[in-house]
């Protein structure tokens, strides 16, 4: 007893195909070959126009709204934590509180420290913002990004300018170098 298993598979017969079948393979051709010269021609009809035209639909060749626009800049050129900080600044009472704000003033922020110079206008000021930086560092950071600000460097009052008199040696720093 032989069993159907051990006998090879036959390959079954392929049917020639028939004429209905040949007529259906030729109009598939012919419309595919339709379409690409279609497609040629119409590419070739945008060239002479002077490039693609904006459709009804939206694509990317369309306008952006401005702030969309200055969105994408800003994440392209890698500028969203100097932005984010700038931001800050402008909202600088709505951070630290209005009376705060009166005395100590924001001037710069060092991205490649992380630090945040703030200026005072008294030495009072200056000290009770010390006492506050490590609250304002951590309400910074939770506003911008952890990490963003990682420390804030107090300035008190500067002095007043230094006068250039008749009196005064070039290069002098004041008058403690004049005596000695």
């Amino acid at each position: 007893m032989t069993d159907r298993m051990d006998q090879p598979a036959r390959p079954s017969p392929v049917p020639e195909p028939s004429g209905v079948d040949l007529a259906r393979v030729a109009l598939r051709a012919a419309k595919e070959q339709a379409r690409a010269r279609g497609a040629a021609a119409q590419q070739k009809k945008q060239a002479r126009r002077g490039g693609l035209r904006s459709g009804a639909r939206a694509d990317g060749r369309d306008p952006l709204p401005l702030g969309a626009a200055i969105n994408r800049l800003i994440t392209e050129r890698g500028w969203e934590t100097p932005a984010a900080v700038g931001g800050v600044m402008g909202r600088w009472p709505q951070m630290v509180g209005p009376e705060v704000a009166q005395h100590c003033e924001p001037q710069r922020y060092d991205e490649d420290a992380r630090v945040l110079t703030v200026r005072c206008d008294s030495t009072a000021w200056a000290t009770q913002l010390r006492l506050l930086a490590p609250q304002l560092v951590a309400r910074l950071n939770a506003d911008l990004g952890q990490g963003t600000v990682r420390l804030i460097k107090v300035l008190g009052p500067g002095g007043p300018a230094r006068r250039y008199g008749p009196l005064r040696s070039p290069g002098s720093t004041g008058p403690g170098d004049t005596y000695g």
